[in-house]
């Protein structure tokens, strides 16, 4: 089955067809369904989505000392952690900002390194490798309870390798990569969520120029073995974000996928989907059907360098409307953007001042963040007449108190909310 999507921006007569490269195909359709729908009937099934895939029911009972129900307790409950991995990418110059850091851990769950694990940062001069600034970050967001990706063990394109790299011959450039891989990935093992292990590999081929067409396989297989447990992942864009002429369209990236899961290997690597979506105007029913398809693998997908390059009256629109879709899909596991801030300036986007006062899209997290239960979003009810309070909630960690009128008495509690099953408590008042 094939399944695509697409906005128009003009009325009148279309013609749909069908078109392949291979001229000695003939290509025979049984059966074409398009479908139109409304703003509000896209909103409507984003919505059924996240209710499946983001939220479960929390059950709590109210009883006295001998058992007995107590109606008309007042529960408030409070959202502590979301339980859907949110973050941003940052820079070493988060390093001993406290503001930004303030701004920063009130809002984030995950993050990742924008250049400081990256080789060209860990070994500017060949034989000399420096991690200060990567373990000063990793340490920082451990204490935050903050959770990071590898970014990136290699990168592909021949613009972002080290100086001294680029003129190695191709045994020299082996065991240069080899070292790289070991030193790094083994340092962080089982340390963060993932590797991007050949970072953007269809759409550049330094590696593979240099040491062979199997040269991402050979070198995804060393990173798995320097550290087994943890997800090793593409990252490719411009497969969400073009429909068409893209060297990592959804078909081309499941075939290089297809490839690192036949890797023979003691056991198979974990493998993930990552996609930078860095966007331009979102098409977002073509963006959905590409999730769908790379969904279909079973595997996790990361939304990994999320911005939006977009004129300033709406780019925080459009920012929205990619990390809606993405948050409804239930195959995504987790989102990153791209980026907090920078005194050098951003990639494309900020989401905050210098003086950490967000801007529009920094005002675009926030009002995210509180629909979907973080920046400590409180719930008030009162338990019904058989002592019960239930609430469909964000997955996510949870305080509550609870206040009986009837014995003038009081109660802490804390719950984790981790699936779409319904939680039962109990709790004496």
């Amino acid at each position: 089955m094939l399944k695509g999507g697409l906005t128009v921006d003009e009325s009148g007569p279309a013609e749909l067809y069908f078109e392949s490269e291979d001229t000695m195909v003939e290509i025979w359709v049984d059966s074409v369904s398009l479908q139109p729908f409304t703003q509000e009937e896209w909103n409507s099934h984003q919505e059924q989505s996240i209710i499946k895939a983001r939220k479960g029911t929390v059950r709590i009972r109210a009883i006295n000392s001998e058992g007995e129900p107590i109606p008309n307790a007042t529960i408030s409950l409070q959202q502590n952690r979301l339980g859907f991995p949110f973050g941003c990418a940052v820079e070493k110059n988060i390093l001993g900002n406290q503001a930004y850091i303030n701004w920063f851990t009130k809002r984030f769950t995950v993050t990742t390194f924008g250049n400081a694990m990256k080789w060209y940062s860990t070994e500017r001069i060949r034989g000399k490798e420096t991690y200060s600034e990567a373990d000063a970050m990793l340490k920082l967001f451990k204490q935050h309870g903050i959770a990071v990706r590898g970014h990136n063990v290699l990168w592909d394109d021949p613009k972002y390798q080290p100086e001294w790299v680029k003129s190695l011959s191709s045994k020299d450039l082996y065991n240069a990569v080899k070292q790289r891989v070991f030193s790094v990935v083994s340092r962080y093992k089982g340390q963060l969520l993932g590797w991007d292990v050949v970072n953007e590999n269809l759409h550049f081929s330094f590696f593979e120029s240099k040491l062979g067409p199997n040269a991402s396989n050979v070198i995804y297989a060393m990173a798995h073995a320097n550290d087994p447990k943890t997800t090793m992942f593409m990252n490719e864009y411009n497969t969400l974000e073009k429909p068409t002429g893209s060297a990592a369209s959804p078909a081309k990236y499941l075939k290089t996928l297809r490839e690192l899961q036949n890797i023979r290997v003691a056991g198979k690597i974990p493998l993930g989907i990552g996609l930078e979506s860095h966007f331009g105007t979102p098409n977002i029913p073509y963006m959905r059907s590409a999730l769908d398809t790379l969904a279909a693998t079973g595997l996790p997908i990361w939304l990994t360098e999320v911005d939006v390059k977009a004129p300033q009256n709406v780019q925080a629109k459009y920012f929205e409307q990619v990390l809606r879709e993405g948050h409804a899909h239930p195959q995504v596991k987790g989102m990153v953007t791209w980026s907090g801030y920078n005194p050098a300036g951003c990639f494309v986007m900020c989401l905050t001042d210098g003086n950490f006062k967000n801007l529009p899209t920094g005002d675009v997290v926030d009002k995210l963040l509180h629909e979907w239960g973080g920046l400590g979003r409180k719930i008030i009810g009162l338990t019904d007449t058989d002592g019960f309070f239930e609430a469909s909630l964000f997955l996510g960690d949870y305080d509550f108190n609870i206040s009986s009128p009837v014995t003038n008495s009081k109660g802490s509690y804390s719950f984790k909310l981790t699936s779409d099953e319904q939680s039962h408590l109990v709790v004496r008042v």
